[in-house]
């Protein structure tokens, strides 16, 4: 879908502005301690395909000088190093990148890793050829920000590339699943929205010569729904708080409506699990 196409497209965002200004201080301690609970690096791995086919799509080279935002434990990272690009690969949460750190050097790959906000980076403008960010930009509670701090930090003629899961898919169904046990903070834009083509173009469209987005499948692959709550239950952040949060009559009630959840998502033929996660990739290139 072109940028032309996708500014007519009608618009997820305008019923959702908040009334009045939250704490983002407060909402950005309380996010980082939920990234940083359970284990994301053992979700995380998982995901590689994902960032494979995302610096394949923003046509990362060797030598473009890349930055990964809110990289987790770097599938991204990872990704570009491969192709020899130069990476430096940031998260606010350390140990996250530290497990990063530990992959790139079981592979011989020299990255750099430092400890960086989203919405603040450390950057001079015009520093990176290319911007990233698998899964994870999407999560800052302020949006505008962050878009133009990624923004900022490419050159002219560079590209931004993101993997941003959609409203409409599993990820949209589970947030709003927990967030009915859970509430999110008050005056908050929903995540999902950087999944939708048109709030892509309300938040980068000033700054792009060309929007490109295209709808695609991850595939969570496990041995049963039991097997798959368990694991986020205990290794995924919002998950694992989530469950924290509640009382045990509440924490079985939450139990059984992931199980039903991924039974209707489940397209598997055979006792396994495998439950298509639709995200949005997103190439954009910079005026």
């Amino acid at each position: 879908m072109s940028i032309q196409e996708l500014a007519v497209a009608p618009t997820l965002s305008t019923t959702l502005i908040p009334a009045a200004r939250p704490d983002f201080g407060a909402i950005k301690q309380k996010q980082q301690a939920t990234w940083a609970s359970g284990d994301f690096a053992i979700i995380g791995t998982t995901l590689q395909i994902v960032g494979e086919t995302l610096v394949e799509a923003a046509d990362v080279r060797s030598g473009h000088k890349v930055l990964d935002v809110a990289a987790g434990n770097g599938n991204a990272t990872l990704a570009a190093a491969r192709r020899f690009a130069h990476v430096t690969s940031t998260d606010y949460v350390s140990h996250l990148l530290d497990k990063g750190a530990t992959r790139a050097q079981a592979e011989g790959l020299n990255v750099e890793f430092r400890v960086a906000d989203a919405e603040n980076l450390p950057f001079e403008d015009d520093a990176f050829d290319i911007a990233l960010s698998t899964f994870g930009i999407m999560f800052t509670p302020q949006q505008y920000r962050a878009a133009r701090e990624i923004t900022r930090v490419v050159r002219s003629g560079g590209r931004i590339g993101m993997a941003n899961w959609t409203p409409e898919g599993f990820l949209g169904d589970l947030f709003r699943t927990i967030a009915a046990y859970v509430p999110p903070p008050s005056g908050l834009q929903s995540p999902m929205l950087w999944g939708s083509e048109p709030r892509i173009v309300e938040l980068f469209g000033s700054e792009a010569s060309d929007i490109r987005c295209e709808r695609r499948m991850y595939n969570f692959r496990y041995h049963s729904a039991a097997h798959w709550i368990q694991i986020f239950r205990d290794f995924y952040g919002p998950t694992h708080k989530a469950f924290a949060a509640l009382s045990p009559t509440q924490q079985d009630r939450l139990n059984d409506e992931l199980t039903e959840l991924l039974e209707q998502h489940n397209v598997s033929d055979s006792d396994a699990l495998v439950v298509p996660g639709e995200y949005l990739e997103v190439v954009i290139t910079k005026k």
